[in-house]
């Protein structure tokens, strides 16, 4: 467990801390003595969001902690209390605006955050005691975002295809599952042209990653990642600025991997595959080059318009053999586009589905858990900007329109329309500190595919 949650059991010492806005401010104060509504008054509270006072009692000890928050913001409003509290035991208070305490305890948790791989955290995080229950259910969901967030955090040199491979390997371990990996050369042999093509330059072995668990029986659920461990753009070489955070375009892995976790210790109902294509898009002799053909796994012939539009090739493979296994649903994550984020910016992962009942389904969670995504449409007229003059199409196009649309439309290709499929592409990624957001990696979407998981697949 993170280090700023722990249970709270009888008897525990813990400041309560209770959330109010400006509409319940005069509430709040009736509840506080005579010198706690004198210090509220001396220290200009206003229960703005973001603010905060820490109370005495008559002994000068913490009492308790007013925490002004925006109420349609739940799990963001405690988001910078783990660090900005002293240090010491902190719960929830019985009173308080916010009636979703248990997204209240997980901002608090996301807040706590800091990779440490590198530099060790300057204090201990304030620590939030939970009831025994809420405890168990926020643990997964909590542990399962700060693997997304280490995962992402983790430069290149220190997380390449091996590394990648490794921490499915350690999943699969946990839980019982099997694995297999096609390896450098051993990607043309077993039928995956494109990862192969894509991660050949790099002198880190390209790879695919198979993660297997679950009663063959029951519905087959196939999870995909796309794992470019770094993206220098290949030959179509990208600017410095371009590059620069290049180390978290494997994000896609990272939340697949962090869901099939999820599934395994929620021991749902299904057959699970896990497929992560794993590769550095690098430049050197032997690069994919531009205007090169590769004939994929499904038999589709494919130009290079473009080398940094490489995502689409590894995932394209992985689809295809996910799709030869008639699966029940197929998702895939990717940090694909810089189009999407143009479109939505960086908080909203944009949502593709060959079905509309699963797009609702999925928003709908979204919504439940407060995760937000939004669904962009697969406009199969866009698939003309993806024509190539001496292929079945091309990977990329001159058109600078609709660019995360036609990498969809790319990736619609290799899944049969009889097989549901889901595709988001999401940034992983936060550019600035925010309260439980530190700069850095990020889960979006995952809670919420969790959840449209547990739905669909009931235990």
């Amino acid at each position: 467990m993170h280090p700023s949650l722990a249970e709270l059991r009888r008897g525990a010492r813990a400041v309560p801390v209770e959330s109010v806005d400006r509409a319940h401010l005069a509430a709040a104060r009736k509840r506080l003595d005579a010198a706690q509504r004198r210090w509220l008054d001396a220290a200009g509270f206003d229960a703005a969001p973001g603010t905060l006072c820490l109370l005495p009692d008559a002994q000068g000890r913490r009492a308790r902690v007013l925490a002004g928050v925006d109420a349609d913001e739940p799990l963001w409003a405690f988001g910078a209390l783990a660090h900005a509290l002293p240090e010491g035991d902190y719960r929830l208070a019985d009173e308080g605006v916010l009636a979703e305490r248990e997204l209240v305890a997980l901002g608090w948790a996301l807040g706590a955050y800091r990779y440490a791989r590198y530099r060790a955290p300057k204090r201990a995080p304030a620590r939030l005691l939970l009831p025994k229950d809420m405890l168990a259910t926020l643990a997964p969901q909590l542990d399962a975002a700060l693997q997304v967030r280490d995962l992402v955090n983790t430069p290149t040199e220190d997380l390449g295809p091996e590394q990648l491979a490794e921490a499915v390997a350690a999943l699969a371990k946990a839980h019982g599952a099997k694995t297999r990996a096609f390896v450098g050369e051993q990607l043309l042999k077993a039928g995956f042209p494109t990862i192969h093509a894509v991660g050949r330059a790099s002198h880190r072995a390209p790879r695919l990653v198979e993660l297997g668990w679950g009663n063959p029986q029951h519905p087959r659920l196939v999870l995909v990642g796309k794992g470019v461990c770094f993206d220098s753009g290949g030959l179509d070489l990208k600017t410095a600025d371009g590059m620069r955070w290049m180390k978290k375009d494997m994000g896609g892995a990272a939340h697949a991997i962090a869901l099939a976790g999820l599934v395994m210790q929620a021991q749902l109902p299904v057959c699970l595959t896990l497929l992560v294509p794993a590769v550095e898009n690098s430049v050197a002799g032997n690069a994919l080059r531009p205007g090169e053909v590769i004939r994929t796994r499904a038999g589709h012939t494919v130009e290079i318009d473009n080398t940094d539009a490489e995502g689409r090739l590894i995932l394209c493979d992985a689809l295809a053999y996910a799709a030869e296994q008639q699966p029940d649903l197929i998702v895939d994550f990717a940090t694909l586009t810089g189009a999407a984020r143009v479109a939505l910016g960086p908080d909203l992962p944009a949502l593709f589905a060959n079905r509309d009942a699963l797009a609702d389904a999925v928003l709908a969670a979204a919504r439940a858990v407060r995760d937000p995504l939004w669904r962009l449409p697969l406009w199969r007229p866009y698939r003309k900007m993806l024509e190539s003059y001496l292929a079945d199409f091309a990977n990329s196009g001159a058109s600078r329109h609709a660019g995360a649309i036609t990498a969809a439309l790319y990736l619609e290709r290799f899944v049969p329309e009889a097989t549901p499929w889901l595709h988001l592409d999401t940034y992983a990624w936060n550019d600035t500190d925010r309260p439980g957001r530190p700069k850095g990696g990020e889960a979006q979407g995952l809670r919420a595919f969790f959840r449209f998981l547990e739905e669909r697949y009931p235990r």
